[in-house]
């Protein structure tokens, strides 16, 4: 709901919940997989629980960010000769390094309360840590590719969509010609 109030686009939308339920699935699947592997204990408990919606969070923001970046491009009229492809090639080039430096500030946090933190907090730590290399890739390559594929056939922007637009009645009208 959120994504949509604010991109006032489906598509990003849906990049952003698969993204998120791709976050979720994968470290459930490294936590089950790892259970029985690590010398610490793994419970699914409520510190779990906090663990992965915080990675929901986490992953959210830092889609909304690109998300974010690729409609600002979008709208940019200097940059309305530019495909798809490149539009989006460089919002992501754009918010690299902040996507990279945030992600890495929170992983050497998160490591240093796995390391140094007690036994309770060792197992919301691994998970906040499964999450953030999840939700950061994610958000790159998995939330990215699914908004491209959603619009193959419309624009990305209001200036791209009238720029369409304009190029669609400027071939009809010719055709009539």
């Amino acid at each position: 709901g959120y994504i949509l109030l604010r991109f006032r686009d489906w598509r990003y939308s849906v990049g952003t919940i698969l993204s998120l339920v791709h976050d979720v699935l994968v470290t459930l699947i490294i936590f089950s997989f790892l259970k029985n592997i690590v010398p610490f204990p793994l419970e699914i408990d409520q510190y779990f629980i906090a663990a992965v919606l915080t990675v929901v969070g986490y992953s959210m923001n830092d889609t909304v960010i690109i998300f974010d970046r690729i409609r600002e491009n979008s709208n940019d009229p200097l940059l309305i000769n530019k495909s798809k492809t490149e539009l989006i090639n460089l919002s992501i080039n754009e918010t690299l390094s902040r996507t990279i430096m945030t992600s890495l500030t929170t992983f050497l946090t998160i490591l240093a309360l796995f390391i140094f933190g007690g036994e309770v907090t060792r197992g919301f730590a691994f998970v906040m840590l499964l999450g953030i290399i999840t939700g950061t890739y994610s958000s790159i390559f998995v939330a990215t590719p699914i908004l491209m594929e959603f619009s193959k056939h419309r624009p990305l922007g209001s200036l791209r969509r009238k720029a369409a637009s304009v190029k669609k009645k400027a071939a009809v009208s010719t055709v009539k010609s």
